[in-house]
C-alpha cells in the first residue's frame, strides 16, 4: 500500500522539516528572552458559572403512594444525565418510583 511518497515529502507535508528529523545539522541557538509575568490577583476574579440544569422529580417510596418533590441541580447540559443524576440521588434516599416534573436550564 504505497502512496508514492518518500518519507521527505511526507514530513514537508506535514509542516515537519528535515531539521527536527536529522539532529547532526547546525542550527542558530534562540536568544532567551525573560518575559515580565503580571502579578496575580488572587480573589478578585470570577470564575466563569458553569452550566446548570435543574430537575424536579416527584417521588415516593411506595406504588401511588404519598408523592414529595425532589430536586436536584446538576452540572451538565446532557438532559438525559440530569435526569439520571437526580433519580440515584433520589435512589440512595431510598425513594423507588419518579415521575419528572420538569427539566430547566438555571442561569
Amino acid at each position: 500500500m504505497s502512496s508514492g511518497f518518500t518519507e521527505d515529502e511526507m514530513r514537508r507535508a506535514l509542516g515537519l522539516t528535515a531539521a527536527h528529523a536529522c539532529p547532526s545539522t547546525p542550527q542558530a541557538p534562540v536568544p532567551a528572552t525573560k518575559v515580565k509575568s503580571e502579578p496575580r490577583v488572587t480573589g478578585s476574579k470570577l470564575k466563569p458559572r458553569s452550566p446548570k440544569l435543574r430537575v424536579t422529580l416527584l417521588v415516593s417510596k411506595e406504588f401511588e403512594g404519598e408523592t414529595v418533590e425532589f430536586t436536584h441541580d446538576a452540572d451538565t447540559l446532557s438532559q438525559f444525565d440530569a435526569e439520571q443524576e437526580a433519580k440515584t440521588l433520589a435512589k440512595k434516599e431510598k425513594y423507588r418510583f419518579f415521575e419528572v416534573v420538569s427539566i430547566k436550564a438555571i442561569g
